[in-house]
């Protein structure tokens, strides 16, 4: 072998040995790149502090699967405090966040976080009509960039029609307050119409577009001599004003039933409808799919499986009504 070759196979000898020697350096640098955290938006127009037992249900749907917040996955939490003008400007912080996932609180926080980006995956967590407001082309095939939750059970208006009935002894007319610009109104209504008419009660209709409607239509209910009120307004109009809403029941002595949870725990009567905390639970799997690579588009949006009754005394003992105890005995929460 010459000198020149003998000089060259050193050279590649070298070469070969600190390749050997780096590359295992290289797979360490590799494996202790920092893994990604992923960052969820929680954007809602309600206070934070008056919906907490929907966000730990949110929370604990995520434990259950596996993530921790501040440890695994970051949440971006943003309420709009019931200024609801102000979601617009909250979707779009959330993107300039570059979030991985927008959930939205109700119908009110899911149009503006829509109209602020069609490529990030939204999740509702409890819209009325996804299908009626736009929002989804089909409950089963979403389509686009949102699919969740829908609180979507026309059933339950005639069951709060035969709670009146049961508690307000010869119960003949019941006064709904509704929003006609609502697209769930319609079959709202229909399905109210289908529980009175089997129940042999009239029904009086009050449309209401303001708080200043609730008030109006309080004083028509009293007029026309309602015996009771079915409230299926809610959103923006009356998420702010619960309390205000629940004084007016009790200066018009009439009970109200509700569709939500919160306005009787804010001093209304009673309320029977769907679960919004398992829904909050239930949106943690649509976060989990999403992130582990699911199209939101080809997630099927899930309708209501668990609801529940509740019943505030304090409220019953204003109006001076007294619950029949066989309701009572029925009722998720009783609040004395």
């Amino acid at each position: 072998m010459d000198q020149g070759t003998e000089k060259d196979m050193k050279k590649k000898i070298t070469v070969l040995t600190l390749c050997t020697l780096l590359l295992p350096l290289c797979f360490s640098a590799g494996a202790q790149q920092p893994k990604k955290i992923p960052r969820v938006g929680y954007l809602t127009g309600s206070y934070l502090s008056a919906i907490t037992n929907r966000t730990e249900a949110f929370r604990q749907g995520l434990r259950e699967l596996g993530y921790v917040e501040g440890k695994n996955i970051v949440i971006e939490w943003r309420s709009a405090e019931g200024k609801f003008d102000r979601l617009p400007a909250l979707a779009a912080e959330l993107l300039h966040l570059k979030v991985d996932v927008i959930v939205t609180g109700g119908e009110a926080a899911t149009r503006p976080a829509k109209e602020a980006t069609a490529s990030i995956p939204i999740v509702m967590t409890q819209d009325d009509d996804p299908v009626g407001t736009g929002f989804v082309v089909s409950l089963a095939r979403p389509g686009g960039n949102i699919t969740g939750l829908s609180t979507l059970a026309p059933e339950r208006s005639g069951k709060r029609i035969e709670l009146l009935k049961e508690i307000v002894p010869g119960l003949s007319r019941v006064a709904v307050f509704g929003t006609s610009t609502e697209p769930s109104n319609a079959q709202g209504l229909r399905e109210i119409g289908l529980g009175a008419r089997a129940l042999g009660i009239k029904l009086q209709y009050r449309d209401v577009l303001s708080l200043k409607d609730v008030e109006i239509a309080f004083q028509a209910a009293v007029k026309e001599q309602a015996g009771a009120v079915l409230m299926e307004v809610s959103g923006p109009i009356t998420a702010p004003h619960r309390k205000e809403i629940a004084e007016l029941a009790v200066k018009s002595r009439l009970p109200v039933i509700y569709g939500r949870r919160e306005p009787v725990e804010a001093g209304g009567l009673m309320s029977y409808g769907v679960s919004v905390d398992d829904l909050d639970r239930r949106a943690a799997t649509y976060v989990d799919k999403i992130l582990k690579g699911a199209k939101p588009g080809d997630l099927p949006v899930e309708q209501p499986k668990k609801f529940e009754f509740i019943i505030n005394l304090k409220a019953a003992k204003q109006i001076g009504l007294t619950i029949p105890p066989n309701v009572l005995a029925r009722a998720d929460k009783v609040i004395r």
